[in-house]
């Protein structure tokens, strides 16, 4: 497994060396891979207890994607990528689960970039995670990461976020410690500065830690009903939740949403079910 904190100091040092939206800009052929192993149940473990994920016989629809974050920095820090990964931000994620997955499956791991996008505010990137199991495509994932940066008026191809439909009711309230960033980032290995001490956040321009991003995805999925038969998820991460606070899920059964102080929308998804004679032969 790729070294995170090696990668994250690769980061910070190739950082002052790219230029976003420089003319020219090209995303590199890398495909860093990992060979076919099950997952590590203690990590697992630790990953369902703080997300909420009560079904053992499954693995968290979000989990592969923890499995291989260490290659998509390994690949977002290195020298060919035109990007600086200090001050990149997850905006957006889909999920494709196309089968049932089980905590002893020998997933195959790769993650490539597949697109450069003029943003409205920047230059957005998509990130393409695959988990293969005896050589067929059983998940995968797409991620958007915006590198800010000014740009000229009407360049952005990426569209605004759309306004909001009719507010989902609440389902329950969750207050959030502020360990909760060094929480996840021991369970799954992802130990941003930005997540662990307001110190630390500070340097990067947070008043205090914000929670991890796809912690919230996977504590609002977690908190659906039989959250092992949802097939894919689409999320939208509209604002950072700094550490500690309090959130309040919300949602119609499809339709989810994090909901903070005053109303602020944190973050905002859709989810598809699978049939659940499918999800028990292993079928989508």
């Amino acid at each position: 497994m790729p070294s995170l904190p090696l990668s994250l100091i690769r980061g910070a040092l190739t950082a002052p060396f790219k230029k976003a939206g420089g003319p020219g800009a090209a995303l590199p052929a890398d495909r860093p891979h990992l060979p076919a192993a099950p997952a590590a149940p203690r990590p697992l473990a630790a990953y369902r207890t703080l997300c909420g994920f009560t079904e053992t016989g499954t693995l968290p629809v979000t989990y592969p994607h923890v499995l291989a974050f260490p290659l998509a920095m390994r690949l977002m820090t290195g020298r060919r990528f035109p990007l600086p990964v200090t001050g990149l931000v997850h905006t957006w994620i889909e999920i494709t689960a196309h089968r049932t997955l089980h905590p002893t499956d020998p997933l195959e791991l790769t993650v490539y970039a597949e697109a450069l996008t003029p943003h409205r505010r920047g230059t957005e990137v998509t990130v393409v995670t695959e988990a293969r199991l005896a050589g067929e495509l059983v998940w995968e994932s797409r991620s958007g990461y915006l590198s800010r940066h000014a740009t000229r008026p009407g360049t952005g191809t990426t569209p605004a976020p759309a306004a909001d439909g009719p507010p989902l009711p609440a389902v329950t309230e969750w207050r959030l410690p502020a360990d909760l960033g060094r929480r996840y980032g021991a369970a799954s290995g992802d130990r941003n500065p930005i997540h662990l001490y307001p110190l630390t956040a500070r340097l990067f321009g947070f008043p205090r830690a914000i929670a991890h991003g796809m912690w919230t995805v996977a504590r609002c999925l977690a908190e659906a009903p039989q959250p092992h038969l949802i097939r894919s998820v689409r999320a939208d991460f509209r604002a950072p939740v700094l550490l500690p606070g309090t959130v309040t899920y919300a949602s119609d059964g499809v339709a989810f949403l994090l909901r903070g102080d005053g109303g602020r929308v944190h973050l905002t998804g859709t989810t598809a079910r699978t049939a659940p004679e499918a999800a028990r032969d292993g079928r989508s």
